[in-house]
Order: C-alpha cells, then structure tokens, then sequence
C-alpha cells in the first residue's frame, strides 16, 4: 500500500481545504510530520484512517465527538478524499460524515446522510466503483488484507501503546495481540471444548442418576427383607466412579435374597395344596350322600303319585285309539273340504265376469268367448303404426313450438342488442370521461402529497413555537420572581456581613486566651475585651445567609437557562413558520388532507374505470358481431317450420281415420285392452267353474269309501272322531311322560348305592363345605406370597438385567467425559497436565510473539549498538496467574536477562520501536503479505539523546531497502534539521493549514 495524495476540507482543526503530497514526502524515504501542540499532527493520521475505514482510530472515536472542524463555515461540507495504490489497483476513496448544513429554502438547519465513493484509475481516467458504505469496506480491508484496529497498530505506529505493551503485564498483552492476529478460532476451539466437557458431564450425570432411579426401583422390588437391613442401598452421588460395584454388589444381594423367599413359599404351598385336596374331597362326598338319600325320598313320593294316576291313563289311551282310526279318515276329509271352498270360489267368480260382459255374450259359452277375444286383439295389433305416427305429430308441435320460443327470444335478444348499440356512443363518453376524472385525481392527489408534507412540517413547527412561548412567558415570570428573591437574599447577606463587621471585636475577644499574644495588637495583656452586643451576628448565620443567597442565584441562573433554551426554540420555530399562526396553519393543512383524501379516493378508482372501458369495447365488438349472426339463424328457423307444418299436416289425416271417435290412438288402444282383459277374464272363470264342480263330485265319493275302512258308520262319525294334531300329541305326550316316569322310577329303586346312602345317618354337605373353603382361602393366600415371590425374583432379574446394561452404556460416557475433560483442562491451562498453565490461544499467541521478539531484535540490537536483544519468555507466572506471554531483554554488556519494565525512558523508546517495526512485519505477513510502502511513526523521539537519535534514524533509513517511506509525526525540534522532508501544521486562529517544506540538512 503506498499513499499518493491526501484531501481534507472543514476536518478536525483544518478549516479550508488542505491537501498532502505524499509522493513528493516520500521520494526522501523519511519524511517530518510537525507543528506545535494540538495545531493537528495526529488528525492527518485520522483522516486517513477514516478515507479507508470510515472510522478513527478507537481511542480518539468518543461516543459524541465529531469530526467537523469548529472553525468551519456553515455552508463548508466536510470531506476527506484519499488516492492510494493498493494490490497494484490506483484508487480513490471520498468520505463524507453526517453533518448538519443550512437549508436551502428558508432558516434552520437539515441533517445530511455519511457518504462514501470509490473511483479507480484506468487507462481510460477514473471509474466509479461503489458508493455503498459496506461494500467499499470490503474491498478495501480485502485489499489490505488488515482490519481497522490492525492498520493502525501496523501502518500508523501508536509509540505510546507499544511502551504500555512492554510494560503491561501478560493479559493486556494477550488482548492486543488478539486483535492484531485474530486469534478467535483458538479461543472458539477453548470455548467449544469446555461447551463438550460441560455436555459430557451432563450425560455422565444424567447416566448416573438414570443407574440410581433403577437402584431405587431395584430397592421397592426387593421390598423389606431381612438380608438386606444390614445391608443398605447405595447412596453414591452422579459421577461417583465406585456407583457401578455398589449396585451391582447390591443387586446381587437382593436376588439371592428374593430366590431363598420364593423357595420357602413354594414348599409352603405344596403343603396348603395337600390339605386343601383332603378337604375338598371330603366335602364332595357329604355332598355325594345328601344327594342320594334325598333322591330315594323323591323316587318313593313319586312312585306313589303314578299309582293314584293309572284310572286317567286307561282313558287316554281309548280316545288316542279311536283318534287314530279317525286320522285314516282326515286326508279324505281334507280333500272333500278343499274341493268344496275350490268349487264356492269358482262359482262367485264366473258370476261376477258374466255381469261385467255385455248382455250379447253373458249367456255365451268358452269357444264363442275365445273367438270374441281372437278378433280384439288383431284389432289391437293394427294399432302400431298408427301410434308411432301420432308421436311424430307431437314431436313436431314441440319443435315447432321450441322454434317458436328461440324466434322469441332471438328477437328480444336483437332489439335489446339494438337499443344498446344506439346508446354506445354515451356510454363510451361517460366512461372516458370517469377515466380522465380519475388520471386528474391522481395527478391533482400527487401534486397535493408534495405540498401536505411541508404543511405538515410547518404547523408542528407553529406548534413547537407556542410550546416554546408558553414557556417563556412562565420562565420569565418564574426569573422575576427569582430576581426578586436573590436580591432579597443578597441584601440580607450584606446585611448580616456588615452586622458581624460592626462586632467582630467581639467575636476576636472571643479567642482571647489569658498570657497569650493578641492575634490583631500583639499584646499579651487584655484588660477590657469586647462584649457581643444584643443580636450579635456570628460567622454561622453570615454563611448561612451568603448559602441562601448562592441557592438563590443558581436558581436563578437556571431560570435564565430555561428563558433561553425557549427562547432560541422559539426564535428556531419561527424561522420555519413565518408570521403564519397555528390556526392558520391547522386550517390548511387540515385543507390540504381533505383535499388529498379525496382526490387519492377518486384516484383509486382509475384501474376500475380503464377495466370498466375495456369491457365494454369488447361487449361493443361482440354485440355488433352477433346482429349479423342473428338474421341469418331468423331465415333458417322460418325455413324449417314450413317443413314441419307440411309433415303435421299429412300425419293429422292419416291418424283421423284410426282413432275412430276416441281423441287419441292411445285411448283406442287403452279401450281396445280393456275389452281384451275383460272377454279373457270371463272365459278363464267359466272354465275353473267346471274344473271345481268335477273335483267336488270325486272327493265325495273318496270320503265314503274311506270312513266305510276306518270302522265307521257315516262320515258325519268319522268327522266327530277326527282331533286336531296338538291334541293328539298332548294326549301322546302325557302318556309317554307317565310311562316314562315308570320306567324311571324302576331304575331308580333298583340302583344299590341309593338304598345303601338311604340306610346310612343324614348327610352334613355344609360343615364339610365350610372346612373345604378355610382350606381354599389358606391355599389361595399361600398361592398369592408364591406368585409375589416369584414376581419380586422376576422384577430383581429384569431390574438387574436393566441396570447392567445401563452401566455398561455409561461406560463409554464417562470414557468420552474424561478424554474431553483432559483436552479441555488442557486447553484451558487448568489441568494438571499443563505445566505452565497456558491457554491454547495463549500458546498460538506466544508463537506470534516469539515471532515478534526475533524481527524487533533485528532493529533494537542495531539501534543499541548491539547490546540488547528482546526474547520471548513463556516461564509460568507467580501464585495462580498463567503463563506464556513473557516478554524479557537480554542485555549483551551484563549478559544479564530482565524484564522489558525495567529499561529506561530512551532505552523504553528502542525496545518499542523495534517492537512496533517488528510486529508490523510479522502482521504484514500474517495479513497474506501485503506491502506496505508508507508507515507512519507517532511521537517518542523527544526522549533520545543525539547518538541514539542518529541511530533510530540510521535503522528508519534502513526500511527505504524495502521500497518504504516513513513519516515521523514529532514536535522535537532536532528533528527538523536531521529530515529534509517536512510537513508542518501550523495552528492559526481561524483553523490549522498545513505546508511543505524542505529544510537544509546540517553536518
């Protein structure tokens, strides 16, 4: 990076425009930055770091401070403007800061936005670049390769900040050298290994606690048992390494315990088992006995019941003999009843089809009823076409009459088409005319929006300036009486004073000490010292008073304070408004919005009336296009119904002669079916009539002969002897129930156990029973201390199993945890491990200034003759503090090694230069190498004596071998006679200027 030329305008102390040569500073190699005190070395530095960062220096940018010249005129805008090389590019750099300039139009002030731009230098002139804050930035840190806090430790050279580094202690020094090299990525890498250990930690605590709730479960399983009283659950903390042998040991303790409970409830079952068999079996033969002694007793009152019955089961077995002669009978019976209701039915039936007939065939027979019914349906069947005929006809009076409806309408259609073409050219005017009203509104409500701001601005003004008048008119009602009151308390201060001065002899013989020296005349004798008269004033009440009349007059100042403030806000006000009241001013505005409201309201509406418009242009187009598509569907409609009324017509003819005097061919047909129906229907009854009357006649016969077998007399006998089947078959039922019973009865009295139960004592089935169920309810208690025995050794099992493979799982945790925890404690410099107890981007650190320290000695060791060189210590610091960022000096003469707070103040000034040298070349590098044609060296030769004064700039010349130059910014007065090129600072009333000079170098 090399600087050309440098532009400043109303800038810090430089009011007018000043511009710097650096080419023609540079071409000596070293050049002298000087002037006096405060006439603005420092803010030609400032300037050049705000044309390429936008920014000053940190420790010179205070929260408030601006950057505009005091000195500069009002209408002066300040600027700086930079022309550089940079990455082999010839650039340009224009930096404005927001600053307040006067209006334009009117009084007041108005406040300018920062601007920044970017030119570069081609063979065609200058090109423009950017104009965007952010983006120059970028291109010109990427160009650089450096940030601003690391071009101004590395360009401009703060001689004071390296004395403070060599001096500081390794903390400070750690935060300089981490913003000069960047060094957040090591500690993100401390950062990120503390967040792991800290994540590790929590799962390893979070297993452990995970290990203890299943030791608690394991605890509530194993219940209350003896083995374990003496042995307690573990109660180790989350992290303890021995948790896993405790509940592992403990585990193992239970379980052994569980399965010795689960024996001993087994053997007590299979005893409660045995006794509870026993039991139940006794009670199942109580049981057995009471049932057979009480079954003997039933089967003798049973047996006694059949007897007294036997009279009643001789009859019933008569009548079901003489039901069953009559049940030959029944199906001839039957037969004749079916053939009679058959012949009844038939009867009425041909009857009632013979009154339905005409008189001409009531007396008829089937085969003239047949013929009759023949002629009809051929009839009938003539019928077919001619009711095809007929439903053409009607289609044709629907198309027609369809044909008729679309005239209609058509018509409608055209003439309404008509009347809206005949009023186009109206509409079209009415809506052009909303348009053009609409296009106005928005120009009328644009033209309004650019005046409504202004008014706006111009009554909160008028409004501020009657807030700022009504409190100046009660700041100067408030400062009179304030006036008032610190006269008032002045006089009575003068007053009180003068009193005190009339008796302070009084006061003075106060003091008086009897033998002692008058401290007014001298005299150790005090014959008649002064008596304080009636309302003597003392010292109190005097300062007291003068306290009261200072309140008073910070008061007032105060009240004077506030009248101005409101009366320069008032005076500012005005300014704006004029002579124009608020009112005034209210009215129109408040004109102004109504006006824009409603011609922004009336705007809005111009995209529906453009829509409205074109609408109805396409409506135009269509319409007209239709009147001519309507004319030609009106002659081919008029065509095609002469057609129909030519085919009508014919059709009609034809059909009178078919219908007969019936008014449609569907009558005749439905009239022609009835008749058919009705022939049919009547000969179908006749001969079912004869059918009957011969079916009749045979079961007559059939039921003689059947009644004649079965042993009867007459069939009016057979009938009577007939019974319904449920009747036989509860006759049936009863007497095979009383056999039934019988036999039962027999079997019952012959089985030997009965008779042997019924000679043995009376059975008691409940007191066995009730032994059987304290024997159940002891096996089922037995039974549920088992099951929970076994349950208990299950759950101790699975817990067991639960928490093994828990702890296994936690094994690799706590492996990952400790790994973790080492790199991070090493990392931090808190392990162990970590001898000197560095810090990962302390360690980084101590390697860039390892780096350092070797390219500054290079420099000190030529500027002290040789005998001192700057090395690097990392010895580990005292009580608890870390190590790593040492800084020693090894003095050649002693050979001796001390720290660098030791040196003196010359011997101070080597060791920075040469570490600012040096850490500018190591910056340089670690920056990707950017060169750096143009350094910049602030303040610290005025501590040199002649010789080291030579040899600083012995080394000085020595950066021209790289194709340098640099700039000393000093006020020592040797200097001018030891560099040719100068540029001076001259303070002047008016602002600083700057000039250059070439002095004549002296032998």
């Amino acid at each position: 990076m090399r600087l050309h030329r440098l532009a400043v305008t109303a800038f810090g102390p430089f009011a007018e425009a000043q511009e710097i040569d650096f080419d023609a500073l540079s071409a000596a190699g070293i050049f002298l930055l000087h002037g006096p005190t405060g006439a603005g070395k420092t803010s030609v530095l400032d300037a050049v770091c705000y044309a390429l960062y936008g920014s000053v220096p940190g420790s010179r940018q205070a929260p408030g401070t601006s950057l505009r010249s005091d000195h500069a005129t009002a209408g002066t805008p300040t600027e700086v403007t930079l022309e550089l090389t940079a990455g082999g590019r010839r650039l340009e750099i224009s930096r404005r800061p927001e600053q307040e300039r006067p209006k334009k139009r009117g009084t007041g002030t108005t406040k300018d936005k920062a601007q920044s731009r970017l030119r570069e230098h081609t063979g065609e002139g200058w090109t423009p670049l950017s104009r965007s804050h952010q983006e120059i930035g970028e291109e010109i840190e990427q160009l650089l390769g450096m940030s601003r806090e690391q071009f101004c430790q590395v360009v401009l050279l703060p001689q004071g900040e390296f004395a403070r580094f060599l001096r500081a202690d390794e903390a400070a020094r750690g935060r300089l050298l981490g913003r000069l090299f960047d060094t957040r990525r090591f500690a993100a890498v401390e950062t990120l290994l503390a967040e792991r250990r800290r994540a590790a930690e929590a799962e390893v605590r979070a297993g452990d606690e995970k290990v203890l709730h299943t030791a608690q479960r394991l605890a509530q399983a194993a219940g209350d048992s003896a083995d374990l009283r003496d042995w307690p659950l573990p109660g180790h903390q989350p992290g303890d390494p021995g948790l896993a042998g405790a509940v592992r040991a403990w585990a193992a303790v239970a379980r052994c315990s569980a399965r010795e409970r689960l024996d001993v409830a087994d053997h007590a079952l299979v005893a409660t088992e045995s006794r509870h068999a026993a039991a139940r079996r006794a009670a199942e033969d109580a049981r057995e006995r009471d049932r057979l002694q009480r079954r003997h007793a039933e089967t003798l009152r049973r047996s006694a019941l059949l007897a007294e019955a036997e009279p009643e089961r001789a009859r019933v077995r008569a009548l079901l003999d003489r039901a069953g002669r009559g049940a030959r009978v029944a199906p001839a019976l039957e037969l004749r009843g079916a053939a009679f209701a058959a012949h009844l039915t038939a009867a009425h039936a041909e009857s009632t089809a013979r009154a339905e007939l005409p008189p001409a065939l009531r007396e008829a027979g089937t085969e003239q009823l047949a013929a009759v019914e023949q002629r009809l349906r051929e009839e009938l069947g003539a019928l077919g076409a001619a009711h095809r005929a007929e439903q053409r006809s009607a289609e044709i009076g629907r198309e027609r009459a369809d044909l008729e409806r679309e005239s209609r309408a058509a018509e409608e259609q055209h003439q309404e088409s008509a009347d809206w073409l005949e009023r186009w050219d109206d509409t079209r005017a009415a809506l052009q005319e909303r348009v053009d009203a609409a296009q106005q509104a928005a120009t009328l409500a644009e033209q309004l929006a650019g005046r409504l701001e202004p008014a706006r601005m111009q009554l909160d003004a008028a409004r501020r300036r009657d807030g700022f008048a009504r409190d100046a008119e009660l700041a100067e009602a408030e400062l009179a009486t304030l006036r008032e009151e610190s006269a008032a308390a002045r006089e009575r201060w003068l007053d009180l004073k003068e009193a005190r001065l009339r008796g302070i002899a009084a006061e003075l013989a106060e003091a008086l000490v009897a033998g002692e020296a008058c401290t007014v005349c001298g005299s150790a004798e005090h014959p008649a010292p002064a008596r304080p008269a009636p309302g003597h004033v003392d010292r109190a009440a005097e300062d007291a008073a003068h306290a009261a009349f200072e309140r008073a007059e910070r008061d007032r100042a105060g009240a004077e304070r506030r009248l101005a403030v409101a009366a320069e806000g008032r005076a500012e006000a005005a300014s704006v408004v004029g002579d124009a009241t608020t009112a005034e001013l209210l009215e129109a505005t408040s004109d102004l919005t109504d006006r824009h409201a409603a011609a922004h309201t009336a705007a809005a509406g111009l995209h529906t009336a453009r829509e409205r418009l074109a609408r109805a242009e396409r409506e135009h187009a269509a319409r007209s296009a239709d009147r001519l598509g309507a004319e030609t569907r009106a002659a081919a409609r008029a065509s095609r119904r002469e057609a129909l009324d030519r085919e009508q017509a014919g059709l009609e003819s034809e059909l009178a002669l078919v219908r007969g005097d019936a008014p449609t061919v569907a009558a005749r047909a439905r009239t022609l079916e009835d008749r058919v129906r009705m022939v049919s229907a009547a000969a179908t009854c006749l001969r079912r009539a004869e059918s009957a009357a011969g079916r009749l006649k045979e079961a007559d016969d059939q039921l003689a002969d059947a009644a004649f077998k079965a042993g009867f007399d007459t069939v009016e006998a057979a009938a009577e002897a007939v019974l319904p089947d449920y009747e036989r078959t509860a006759l049936q039922h009863r007497l095979d129930a009383w056999q039934s019973e019988q036999t039962l009865l027999a079997d019952r009295l012959a089985e030997t156990g009965t008779a042997e139960a019924a000679a043995l004592p009376p059975a008691e089935p409940e007191a066995a029973e009730a032994l059987a169920v304290r024997a159940a309810a002891k096996l089922r208690t037995a039974g549920s201390a088992c099951d929970a025995a076994r349950v208990r050794c299950e759950e101790l099992d699975r817990l067991s199993r639960q928490a093994e493979r828990e702890l296994r799982a936690l094994g690799p945790l706590r492996e990952a945890y400790d790994r973790v925890a080492r790199l991070a404690g090493l990392t931090a410099g808190t392990s162990a491990d970590n001898e000197r107890r560095m810090r990962l981007e302390a360690y980084v650190l101590a390697a860039r200034l390892e780096q350092v320290a070797a390219a500054a000695t290079v420099r000190l060791q030529r500027m002290s003759g040789g005998r001192y060189t700057l090395v690097h210590s990392d010895a580990r610091a005292g009580g608890r503090g870390r190590s790593g960022l040492g800084l020693h000096v090894v003095d050649a003469w002693t050979g001796s090694e001390r720290d660098t707070a030791t040196l003196s103040g010359g011997e101070t000034f080597f060791a920075s230069l040469a570490l600012a040298l040096g850490l500018a070349d190591v910056v340089t590098d670690e920056a990707g190498g950017t060169r750096l044609d143009t350094l910049f060296i602030d303040e610290g030769f005025g501590s040199l004596d002649d010789q080291a004064l030579d040899e600083v700039l012995d080394v000085l010349d020595s950066l021209r071998e790289r194709d340098r130059s640099v700039g000393i910014v000093s006020h020592v007065a040797d200097l001018r006679t030891r560099v040719q090129a100068q540029l001076e600072v001259v303070k002047q009333r008016g602002g600083s200027v700057v000039r250059h000079r070439t002095a004549a170098l002296t032998d």
